[in-house]
């Protein structure tokens, strides 16, 4: 078995996959015909995007998402966090925590897309030794 994608609830599938792809630099795989599904390429796992509307025509009830009171975070990894804190704000993220080291040895900062998900940029851990 294998972790394929993460699927996340919007929208406008189209103007998410385009932020994301101004915000973090991610090519898009494709946007289905009907604008209800899209993917970008982001390594072995995909992220994708299905429109809320989809959902509920199958049946699905999906929340909104709220950086503030999130259920779950999704994390980009980077050499450069403060460099890819500016690209997501200027893409048109909204700051949450900036630039920090971390007592564990990471450098982390959140961001929340248009949508109201709560996005971590971070640094790899360094481990002690």
């Amino acid at each position: 078995m294998i972790f394929r994608y993460t699927i996340l609830y919007v929208d406008d599938v189209a103007s998410s996959l385009i932020f994301f792809e101004k915000a973090f630099g991610f090519e898009r795989g494709f946007l289905h015909e009907s604008g209800d599904y899209g993917e970008l390429v982001t390594g072995a796992t995909k992220l994708a995007f299905s429109s809320t509307a989809l959902m509920q025509q199958l049946g699905k009830n999906p929340a909104s998402p709220k950086s503030d009171n999130p259920t779950f975070e999704i994390a980009f990894e980077t050499d450069d966090v403060s460099g890819a804190l500016q690209n997501a704000l200027n893409a048109g993220a909204s700051l949450i925590q900036d630039v920090r080291d971390e007592p564990w040895g990471q450098t982390t900062s959140y961001v929340s897309d248009p949508n109201g998900y709560l996005i971590e940029i971070c640094s790899a851990v360094k481990l002690p030794g």
